[in-house]
C-alpha cells in the first residue's frame, strides 16, 4: 500500500489514476490535474515517435480532449495513458499572489 497526500492506494501509486483536467501551456507544456487532486506539469515535447509528431502543431496540441480520464488529441488518434503522464511529470505548486 502506498499513501500520498492522504490517499491510500493498493499496489503501486498511479494505478487507476485519471486525468480530470489538461490545460495546454506554452512550449508543449501542460498543466494536468489528476483524480488525486494533484496538479503536475507534463512536457509533451519529450514524447517520441511518429504518433506524437502532430502535437508539434499548436492547433492540435492546444485542443486536448479528455476521454474516460485519458488525454487525447486529433479525434482520439493520439492518446497517452494517465499513468505515463503522472510518472513523467513533476509537481506543480501554484503561488498565491
Amino acid at each position: 500500500m502506498v499513501k500520498r497526500n492522504d490517499i491510500c492506494c493498493a499496489g503501486e501509486f498511479g494505478e487507476g489514476i485519471k486525468v480530470t483536467e489538461a490545460r495546454p501551456l506554452r512550449g508543449g507544456m501542460m498543466l494536468v490535474t489528476f483524480s488525486t487532486g494533484e496538479k503536475r506539469l507534463f512536457d509533451t515535447t519529450l514524447l517520441q515517435g511518429a504518433a506524437f509528431e502532430p502535437l508539434r502543431n499548436e492547433n492540435v496540441f492546444n485542443h486536448p480532449v479528455l476521454f474516460h480520464g485519458v488525454i487525447t488529441w486529433n479525434n482520439g488518434e493520439i492518446d497517452i495513458a494517465p499513468e505515463a503522464v503522472y510518472k513523467n511529470s513533476y509537481a506543480y505548486e501554484s503561488m498565491a499572489i
